[in-house]
C-alpha cells in the first residue's frame, strides 16, 4: 500500500523548514482561515489560550482536509502572559513595547497540532513551554531590535529562538520545536503508525 500524502496547512517558512529538515515528505498550502476572526470568537466564548491553539490547529487541518487526500496538518501558536493571549505586532514600535512586557516575566507559548483525515480530525497535541525573559536593559534592546528588523514580526513574542533572540531567556521549560511552533516528536510517530513515514 503507498504512503498516504501529507499536507501542511500552512506556508510558514519555519513549519516547513522543520519538516522538510526531518525528512518528512510534504506539501504545503495556505489554509484560507481567517485566523484573527476565528480567534475573536473563541475569545468571546473566554477560550483559553491554549484552547485557542487547539482549535486553530484543528480549523486549518480540517479545511483543508475537505479538499486533498491523505493527512492534512494543521497547527498555530499562542503566547499567554498572565492568562492573557497576545497577537502578532506589526511595527518594530509595536514590538518593543511587546519586549518590554515580557521583560523579567514568564510567559506560556502554547503549540497545538492536530492532524485531519477526510475532514475530520483523527489525531492531536498541545505542547506548552515557559520562557523566562531576563531583565535585560534597555540598549540592548534597542540593539537587538536595530540588527533584526522587520523579520521579528512574524514570531508572536517578536524574537526568534533559533537567532539571537535566544539571548533574551534566563530560562526555558519545554520542547524546542513546541517554542518553534511545531511539536514533532508526537507527530512523527503518528506519521509513522499511519504509514507515510517508514517505521
Amino acid at each position: 500500500m503507498s504512503a498516504p500524502p501529507i499536507t501542511l496547512a500552512s506556508t510558514s517558512w519555519t513549519r516547513q523548514t522543520i519538516l522538510k529538515n526531518a525528512g518528512v515528505p510534504f506539501e504545503a498550502v495556505a489554509s484560507g482561515v481567517d485566523e484573527d476572526a476565528a480567534k475573536a470568537g473563541l475569545l468571546a466564548e473566554e477560550v483559553t489560550p491554549r484552547d485557542v491553539a487547539d482549535a486553530l490547529a484543528q480549523t486549518k487541518a480540517v479545511k483543508v482536509s475537505g479538499k486533498r487526500s491523505g493527512l492534512v496538518i494543521g497547527s498555530d501558536q499562542t503566547l499567554e502572559l498572565k492568562g492573557a493571549l497576545f497577537d502578532k505586532v506589526d511595527t518594530i514600535e509595536a514590538a518593543r513595547a511587546r519586549l518590554l512586557e515580557l521583560r523579567g516575566e514568564v510567559h506560556k507559548l502554547h503549540s497545538g497540532v492536530v492532524v485531519a483525515r477526510d475532514g475530520q480530525p483523527i489525531w492531536r497535541v498541545v505542547e506548552t513551554a515557559k520562557l523566562s525573559v531576563r531583565p535585560f536593559s534597555d540598549a540592548w534592546l534597542d540593539g537587538y531590535l536595530e540588527r533584526n528588523g522587520e523579520q521579528i514580526l512574524s514570531s508572536v513574542g517578536c524574537y526568534m529562538l533559533e537567532g539571537e533572540g535566544l539571548q533574551m531567556f534566563d530560562r526555558i521549560d519545554g520542547d524546542y520545536f513546541a517554542i518553534l511552533g511545531l511539536p514533532m516528536t508526537g507527530l512523527l510517530d503518528f506519521l509513522r503508525l499511519h504509514g507515510a513515514l517508514q517505521a
